[in-house]
């Protein structure tokens, strides 16, 4: 971009150049950083930023955890609910009943593609809903109770 153009309407026009740089590249799964569209088109931070505010309007981009933009694709479904909603639904989905073992945190890690930590906190929350045992070292967890919201719907 040249130092001379107006900013006016530029954002839009990088928004576009950057909508057909995902467009072109299937493997793109992030957007360029706040930076790096500073450096590549010569333009201010704040004008960078109204440049994700367009894709993210577009739904283009969402926002992920750390500042940072993700790529969403057309007919890409993501269930964005809280961890313990999802893994509430494993007991109804897994058939589980109350007294039956949770599956482990490495299995749950794997299934819904997040972090240890990330796993842990939401099992704890789901502990403190009373629908599971306390998890301790060598102590699988269990079944305490059934989720209430699907156990009428598939009754």
């Amino acid at each position: 971009m040249s130092q001379q153009a107006s900013p006016r309407g530029t954002f839009l026009e990088i928004a576009d150049a950057v909508k057909a740089q995902i467009e072109a590249n299937e493997s793109m799964t992030e957007l360029p950083t706040a930076a790096e569209i500073v450096r590549e088109y010569g333009v201010s931070r704040g004008l960078a930023l109204r440049v994700f505010q367009v894709l993210e309007k577009q739904g283009v981009a969402e926002r992920v955890p750390g500042g940072r933009f993700r790529v969403i694709r057309q007919g890409e479904y993501m269930d964005r609910r809280p961890l313990a909603e999802r893994l509430a639904e494993v007991i109804v989905d897994d058939r589980l009943v109350v007294g039956e073992a949770f599956p482990s945190t490495s299995k749950l890690c794997e299934r819904f593609g997040v972090s240890r930590p990330t796993v842990t906190k939401a099992l704890d929350k789901m502990q403190t809903a009373g629908l599971l045992s306390e998890g301790k070292q060598g102590k699988q967890r269990t079944v305490l109770a059934l989720p209430d919201c699907k156990e009428s719907a598939k009754q």
